[in-house]
């Protein structure tokens, strides 16, 4: 499969905005007043990524991720629309964030998903998904549908 360049139906960027002070600085992760109802939150998760390394690309069948991306390094995020359903099927999105362009991405459930620490140190990847890993007591298979290990995979990380 071919993807071109463009937005993604569903797909949600949202820049932070940082409040600092002499102490510091505070960004809203996230609002329950700016979700619809089937993206709220039932669990948030923190990862570290090493300079260089890339997670995924992967895709969920129901699951939607509430990413954030603050820092201390920058990501090279990449999505995929494969819902043939979709008005923006085959467009692909490249998207640089993290600590000088903090930003949150909404990733709805069909839409592959990857990404690279691109910077010179570890950076810190938030996700507040809308369903739990694994289910409920972690009993359940879990929703993800991994794209990393196929040779033939047309979601190519550059």
């Amino acid at each position: 499969m071919q993807f071109r360049e463009g937005s993604i139906e569903g797909v949600i960027v949202k820049e932070y905005k940082k409040y600092s002070d002499h102490r510091g600085w505070l960004v809203e992760l996230y609002r329950q007043d700016e979700l619809p109802l089937e993206q709220y939150p039932v669990m948030a998760y923190v990862s570290a990524t090493h300079p260089g390394v890339a997670r995924g690309p992967h895709e969920h069948v129901d699951q939607t991720d509430f990413f954030g991306f603050l820092g201390p390094s920058t990501f090279r995020v990449y999505l995929w629309d494969t819902r043939t359903e979709s008005p923006t099927f085959g467009n692909k999105m490249v998207l640089e964030v993290g600590e000088s362009n903090p930003v949150a991405i909404i990733v709805p459930p069909g839409v592959v998903h990857a990404y690279r620490n691109v910077g010179g140190v570890d950076g810190w990847v938030f996700n507040a998904p809308n369903r739990l890993y694994a289910g409920k007591g972690k009993q359940e298979k879990v929703d993800e549908i991994r794209h990393e290990d196929n040779i033939n995979s047309p979601f190519i990380l550059d």
